[in-house]
């Protein structure tokens, strides 16, 4: 892995079977990530994106190339090994927020820390949560918050841990566009205060272009390599 990158993809490759033949997925990427950094995959539906972010975390395998995710080679690690780097070193925010349901806002933050074995999982989840605006809402259950306060719940267990990396899937996708307004500050607020590197999957250009790069795909492939402002 180059010295000091957090995260590298080199020549990643990923075919599936389909009735016509092998159908590429995702074809020749390869990049790196610094620690601390903000990088955008954008490109419009179906042009490989989600999975090249399941590559990147290690939830699924390429069928050629490599990842590398802080310092480790994904290919070095079994599925146990991989769950355990992803359990310590990354966070997940998806459209879908994946809450569950039986659980409070609280308890759901305080999952990864019980996992971990945190002491502290109560108040570190209560203080995660208060940090996103959530301090009024510990008690309650999925259902009794709206989808912005839910994927605030999402965003909040994702960085309890303070992850090296955090991977967010079109993480306002299924928001108002105040609300997801509300929710992309947070991810780069989070991002700078944590110095968490941020990997951000996302179709809206405007929300890409707020990350220091933007990868942009196309067919499987990276098509151009943009500087953005953060």
């Amino acid at each position: 892995m180059t010295r000091d990158m957090v995260l590298e993809a080199r020549s990643l490759s990923k075919q599936v079977s389909s009735p016509d033949g092998p159908l590429t997925i995702v074809r020749e990427v390869s990049f790196a990530v610094s620690p601390g950094e903000s990088i955008a995959i954008a490109g419009a539906s179906g042009a490989g994106k989600s999975t090249l972010l399941a590559l990147l975390a290690g939830l699924d395998s390429p069928t050629s190339g490599e990842v590398w995710l802080a310092g480790k080679p994904l290919s070095s690690l079994d599925e146990d090994g991989r769950a355990r780097l992803r359990a310590a070193r990354v966070g997940f925010v998806f459209q879908s927020f994946h809450l569950i349901a039986s659980l409070t806002a609280v308890e759901n933050v305080m999952l990864p820390l019980e996992l971990a074995g945190r002491r502290d999982a109560r108040a570190a989840a209560s203080q995660m949560l208060a940090r996103v605006g959530l301090a009024q809402r510990l008690h309650h259950y999925p259902r009794q918050l709206s989808g912005g306060e839910q994927q605030r719940v999402a965003l909040a267990r994702a960085s309890v841990g303070q992850p090296t990396v955090l991977f967010a899937d079109e993480p306002t996708g299924n928001l108002d566009t105040t609300t997801g307004e509300r929710i992309a500050q947070l991810l780069f607020e989070l991002n700078a205060g944590s110095n968490t590197t941020l990997v951000l999957v996302t179709h809206d250009l405007a929300l890409a272009h707020r990350c220091g790069r933007v990868l942009t795909m196309e067919a499987g492939a990276l098509r151009e390599l943009e500087a953005a402002g953060a």
